[in-house]
């Protein structure tokens, strides 16, 4: 896992999600892919694979990657940045879902997380873009990011070919005046309807 920025322009952002279906016997990934800076939907592709995997808290990885790696394969050109739906460096060995799925795939990758699974921090202030540093053990894992005013942050950290604070420029930059950056919002859609395409267009 290479921890410091090793990429160049990004075009291209995606983000991930998985669902479960067949009473969750089956994992279900969504990869969108968007144009940056513009980030309009620029195509998506979903993967299925057994849940042979059982949930273990920390080992989400091992469950959902088989699943995602099906979908980015489906893509057309692949994305220049991911950001992940899940966490990163901020996991206890390290190496979360964003570093697996980064490292597996050589792509410069971020975790975005809705929770803290690890560490702990202070709270940023209310308005949008201010962070604070989530440590664990007496190192800083990742930031807890406000990316809306007054609203519960978002957990980043990185994932593979990237540094945390080019990270969180990344993150805010994805988002558009909601809690969720657009990658996950859209992925988050798909991954759970798969009309969500033709109703997001009629909203946006």
């Amino acid at each position: 896992m290479v921890r410091e920025d090793d990429f160049r322009t990004v075009h291209r952002v995606a983000g991930t999600d998985c669902a479960y279906k067949d009473g969750g016997k089956t994992v279900r990934a969504v990869v969108a892919v968007l144009s940056f800076p513009e980030l309009r939907l620029l195509e998506h592709a979903v993967g299925e694979a057994p849940a042979d995997f059982p949930y273990i808290p920390g080992f989400l990885s091992f469950r959902e990657v088989p699943a995602l790696l099906a979908a980015f394969a489906k893509l057309e050109t692949p994305p220049d940045l991911l950001l992940c739906d899940g966490q990163g460096y901020a996991h206890p060995r390290r190496f979360g879902i964003a570093c697996h799925l980064g490292v597996t795939l050589g792509l410069p990758s971020i975790g975005v997380a809705k929770s803290r699974l690890i560490g702990k921090h202070p709270e940023p202030s209310p308005a949008s873009g201010s962070r604070a540093a989530l440590t664990d053990k007496g190192e800083t894992v990742g930031a807890v990011l406000r990316t809306k005013d007054k609203v519960s942050p978002l957990y980043i950290s990185i994932g593979h070919r990237i540094s945390l604070d080019t990270a969180v420029d990344y993150v805010l930059r994805c988002c558009r005046g909601y809690r969720l950056p657009e990658t996950t919002r859209w992925a988050d859609g798909l991954a759970g309807d798969p009309a969500f395409t033709l109703k997001a267009r009629r909203i946006r």
